[in-house]
């Protein structure tokens, strides 16, 4: 079947009609949407449920993909799954909204409304310090409650991404990630003026395993950021799970530990708030992953974890990419790349410092050093 893709919201909310009344088998009536703007390759429409005789929730979220690329049929797929695997887990485990039906042929996904809920970005800014603590703190036990519902079952998650005729690993996207980590080394040198050891480069090297052979895996949406994490009635949720898969969990918690390195915000995190939200999420997974409680077992990995995340952020960032700053401007806690990157950076150092790690933590200063001279910051 060759689906027609079309970004009239008539048409969008009709298309949704048809599968609720396919999958409940009763006529379902949609009215008044609203367009809660999409990425440009999507439609996310809000409805209010008209008439249904089944009990459905008062309005739906409406999303569909016109992203023809292979890019955004694999991103469909894996939200599909991702979505359908959520639906496996009990209702107080679910990271994210309800999938109430889908359609692989139109790209389509008909999801429980989560309403006006707030994002993460949001309610940090303007927090007093206890405030936002208590805040990091939920993100981070319903993180661990996410890894720990799911740890062991990327089989169940590669069969559904098999029914849904797709060819795709369970493992998050990871090739791609580590390609770049070779280019950092010479990107510090020629922007910073910043050598980096041998000893510091065979220590990314031997983390860049976590990317791909992690031994505490666990389900992830990949793509975490603070504009993609709400805060509801029903708790702190999760969004967008495109690149939806499994990963090694250490890696999540260390994306949010370096303020989440694919884009430029910039939590602020103090020692405290860190150790905080790292004890919060061992609190979770300590039921499946028990041997997390040893602190020689974590704080290296999550080094490990911290450094990847920090190296990538670097690649990612320290080049002048205009069409990459215009995409990330409207994050709520967004801040210039040198500086994100500088307190990336000095949080590496800390952590390093913290378990002994002497060399990665000089190299760490050396650079945060360095940023902070690009942003005129002195100390």
């Amino acid at each position: 079947m060759t689906a027609l893709f079309t970004n009239s919201t008539t048409a969008v909310v009709a298309a949704a009609e048809r599968v609720l009344t396919k999958r409940y088998g009763v006529n379902v009536h949609l009215a008044d949407p609203e367009d809660l703007g999409g990425s440009g390759q999507a439609a996310v429409l809000r409805v209010r449920v008209a008439e249904s005789p089944i009990r459905l929730p008062r309005t739906l979220i409406i999303k569909q993909m016109w992203d023809s690329r292979a890019s955004g049929v694999e991103g469909f797929i894996r939200e599909a799954a991702s979505y359908q695997f959520a639906n496996s887990l009990a209702r107080d485990q679910r990271p994210g909204p309800e999938l109430l039906g889908h359609d692989l042929d139109q790209r389509l996904l008909i999801l429980s409304d989560l309403g006006d809920a707030r994002t993460l970005g949001v309610l940090l800014t303007g927090e007093n310090p206890a405030s936002a603590t208590h805040l990091l703190m939920a993100l981070a036990q319903a993180l661990g409650r996410m890894h720990a519902a799911t740890a062991g079952r990327a089989d169940d998650f590669a069969a559904l991404l098999r029914r849904a005729r797709g060819t795709l690993s369970p493992q998050a996207t990871a090739d791609d990630v580590e390609a770049v980590l070779p280019s950092v080394p010479t990107l510090l040198s020629d922007v910073l003026g910043v050598s980096t050891p041998a000893e510091v480069v065979s220590a990314v090297e031997s983390a860049s395993q976590l990317l791909s052979n992690g031994s505490f895996r666990a389900f992830t949406p990949a793509d975490l950021c603070p504009d993609n994490i709400v805060v509801s009635t029903d708790g702190v949720k999760f969004l967008d799970y495109e690149w939806g898969g499994f990963r090694d969990a250490t890696l999540d918690l260390g994306c949010m530990l370096v303020s989440f390195p694919q884009c430029l915000c910039d939590l602020g995190l103090t020692v405290e708030q860190s150790d905080a939200m790292v004890e919060a999420w061992r609190a979770e997974i300590a039921g499946p992953r028990p041997q997390l409680l040893d602190d020689d077992v974590l704080y290296p990995r999550l080094l490990d974890a911290r450094m990847l995340w920090v190296w990538l952020s670097t690649a990612w960032h320290l080049p002048e990419d205009y069409a990459r700053r215009a995409m990330e401007r409207d994050h709520v806690l967004a801040v210039p790349p040198a500086q994100a990157l500088a307190s990336r950076w000095a949080g590496l150092a800390l952590a390093a410092d913290q378990i002994g790690a002497d060399a990665i933590a000089d190299h760490a200063d050396q650079v945060m050093d360095a940023l902070n001279r690009r942003t005129g910051f002195t100390g």
